[in-house]
């Protein structure tokens, strides 16, 4: 497990402790235990990182994208090499299921290994001139420091995206990780150490969060804002960043409808919906949260989503077996708690869970749930619930679903079922959402672009368009003698 006395804020390529000796405690979200203190930065900490990242800027620039590809690639491989441990590790701060942090920790080492690609293939392009003597040529060029955040539920993934994706680009970053599961975050840096990262090139730090963000982003010295979060603090951040002309992308909240039609197998789209539904137990901003399913085909499915609820085995995640794990603090435990009761008082059937498991006594659990025939009213439908519980509604016709399903004003994940391709283009098509799955809800991949629209954010994270983000375009017109 991680001994958190050997971290502090990673600074110049080193760990360092903090100016002021605070720190903050790490819970277990399974046993409300403490797992130990992380380092609390102070204003002159941060400057410090400040300091790291504007001297390490003009030679990570400079390097080539051959270089950093190598190094990009050596990141991936001593991440490997740690796997276990790190994954161990996310367990026990977040409550997932060892599988999950196992899958997640590997998917993180992919973003670095893909990046690696990218970084040496960062090109530009040349346009004709309109007169002989004139050549018109676009180059990509490192946008600068980079302030990064992210959030709890993907305490890996989320970093890999964004430190892998700019180091490619040639940007140094800063970042503050998730201060409620820092771990996956300190093993990055160690391994970005061992890998042979110049020193300030990579700075992790930790503390107050609206401290830091309004610190980092405010300087001169950043020139890119990257942030993984709510939508209420995509807010505050953009408006923080736009103060200062900051470039910014953000990856901000969903509440992904799904579209069940009456050609689907409603068996296999009920189970395999709830067992994406309470993965990580629920909290995944792309998760399906509003279950939108021909008056047809309704009963089976929802038979088929509670039965799969009712199967799943609870428990801590590092024991074995443990399919569904605790939610990783109490304030989601008690908001998610708050909505099923909303949604009951106003007429929704609870045909799975409820409420806590009876025999919980510790730890933020919340039981798998479904309910039924959840009215429009109910708050559920409207606000992100970014917990386990799943409503399910009929519908009669396929503008009715879709109208329905672009109600809200988010716009990050939608998912189709269906055997129709006809249905399944046409309604990928009508769904206003930056990500669309058809038959399947595993929609992130290292080769995939990740993002939103409308409330949910903008700029893309991965595949080939990530490295963007991170890159200025530079015209040059050129007149030959």
């Amino acid at each position: 497990m991680t001994h958190y006395d050997r971290y502090g804020l990673f600074i110049g390529g080193a760990w360092q402790p903090v100016s002021a000796g605070q720190a903050l405690a790490v819970i277990d979200p399974a046993t409300e235990d403490r797992l130990g203190s992380i380092a609390r930065a102070g204003i002159a900490d941060l400057d410090r990182a400040l300091a790291a990242v504007e001297a390490a800027a003009p030679l990570w620039r400079e390097t080539s994208g051959w270089d950093r590809s190598r190094i990009l690639r050596a990141i991936a491989s001593a991440m490997v090499a740690c796997a276990e441990e790190a994954a161990a590790e996310m367990s026990a701060e977040t409550g997932k299921p060892l599988a999950e942090a196992k899958g997640e920790w590997q998917a993180a080492c992919d973003q670095f290994d893909w990046m690696a690609d990218e970084a040496r293939r960062i090109w530009g392009h040349s346009l004709p001139g309109r007169e002989p003597g004139l050549r018109l040529d676009v180059r990509y060029e490192p946008v600068g420091p980079v302030a990064a955040f992210t959030a709890w539920n993907f305490p890996a993934l989320l970093p890999a995206r964004k430190v892998a994706a700019a180091l490619a680009a040639g940007c140094p970053v800063v970042i503050k990780p998730s201060e409620e599961a820092p771990s996956a975050m300190f093993r990055i840096a160690d391994c970005a150490a061992a890998a042979g990262l110049p020193a300030g090139v990579l700075n992790v730090v930790t503390g107050d969060p609206a401290e830091i963000s309004a610190h980092l982003v405010a300087s001169p010295v950043i020139r890119k804002v990257s942030l993984t979060g709510s939508v209420p603090v995509g807010r505050l951040i953009s408006e923080l960043a736009g103060r200062h002309l900051k470039k910014v992308s953000m990856e901000l909240g969903g509440h992904a409808p799904v579209l069940v039609f009456p050609d689907a197998d409603p068996e296999a789209a009920g189970t395999l919906c709830a067992r994406t539904k309470f993965r990580n137990a629920g909290q995944v901003c792309i998760s399906p949260s509003r279950f939108y399913v021909h008056e047809d085909i309704y009963q089976p499915f929802a038979e088929a989503m509670a039965r799969t609820a009712k199967s799943l085995k609870i428990g801590r995640g590092l024991d074995d077996g443990v399919e569904f794990g605790p939610m990783a603090n109490a304030r989601g435990r008690d908001r998610v708690l708050d909505l099923i009761g909303d949604a009951r008082a106003k007429g929704a059937e609870v045909l799975a869970g409820g409420g806590v498991p009876p025999e919980s006594n510790r730890g933020f659990y919340v039981e798998p749930t479904v309910l039924g025939q959840v009215p429009e009213d109910a708050r559920i439908l409207s606000e992100e619930p970014f917990g386990p519980v799943a409503p399910i509604m009929p519908f009669a016709g396929f503008d009715e679903a879709i109208a329905r399903a672009n109600a809200l004003p988010f716009g990050l994940a939608a998912y189709v079922f269906t055997g129709s391709m006809a249905t399944a283009d046409r309604a990928a098509s009508a769904l206003e959402a930056g990500m669309i799955g058809v038959n399947d809800m595993l929609l992130a991949t290292a080769e995939a672009p990740f993002g939103g629209i409308k409330d949910s954010g903008s700029g893309r994270e991965g595949g080939q368009l990530g490295i963007l983000d991170y890159l200025e375009p530079k015209y040059v017109k050129q007149r030959l003698a």
